[in-house]
């Protein structure tokens, strides 16, 4: 019965996905089955020394880092990104997130993990936003990938200025010193590999700039990963 109601409920108000706006199926959810095979998976996940992870040698130590899907220039891609992050569908993180934490399942240098940690937000601004879109990819992660999140070790000392359309040199002042560990938190770091967690990876200043910021604190391992990075790099 209540898959009648269902179905009838869907012809009056459907679903579509967050992608490409096609109406959703019974059994999918946000994203359409097509829009799931065809997403651009960068598989850097099985990859040592991708570019990805080139990205940070010689300016923080890092494990190892990967992108879930590359983010071509008007793709449908980067459509549920800017809705994960301008329109409030928070569920796109948590989606995506757990994507993400499967394929890391399959990945043997990530295995050893502890703690999910995603890049905070300045309570200003998430006030405004009302969630933390890198949280909700935490999240995700943290779900289908068995590893706790600490949503709360890292902060942002000052509420700076957006990154977009800054260059690399613009972007690293603007996080100079904008993160800090809260020193009741920051001991279960220590000794630990974390997983650090953002939407993309751009310059990758920002990162940059909590990695530092953890390394000077704790004596911890530092992997990163995002859901998205440029398709050249």
């Amino acid at each position: 019965m209540l898959s009648y109601i269902r179905a009838f409920i869907s012809l009056i108000y459907p679903v579509r996905c967050e992608a490409c706006g096609a109406m959703l199926v019974e059994g999918e959810k946000l994203i359409c089955i097509g829009c799931r095979y065809k997403l651009p998976r960068t598989r850097y996940w099985l990859q040592k020394g991708n570019p990805v992870e080139q990205v940070f040698w010689g300016r923080v130590p890092i494990e190892n880092a990967c992108s879930l899907f590359f983010m071509g220039k008007g793709s449908r891609y980067r459509k549920l990104l800017h809705r994960l992050k301008y329109n409030g569908v928070k569920s796109i993180g948590v989606e995506l997130g757990s994507l993400l934490g499967t394929e890391l399942l399959q990945a043997p240098l990530y295995h050893d993990v502890d703690f999910i940690v995603p890049i905070p937000l300045h309570a200003k601004r998430q006030r405004v936003r009302g969630y933390n879109q890198s949280e909700m990819i935490a999240k995700g992660i943290s779900q289908s990938f068995g590893k706790p999140m600490l949503a709360d070790v890292i902060y942002r000392q000052h509420h700076n200025e957006t990154q977009t359309k800054k260059t690399r040199e613009e972007r690293m002042k603007n996080v100079e010193n904008v993160f800090a560990l809260h020193p009741e938190e920051a001991p279960q770091l220590e000794g630990k590999h974390i997983l650090l967690v953002d939407d993309v990876l751009t310059t990758g200043a920002t990162l940059e700039a909590c990695i530092a910021s953890i390394l000077r604190t704790v004596s911890c391992r530092v992997s990163v990963a995002t859901l998205a990075a440029a398709d050249k790099m």
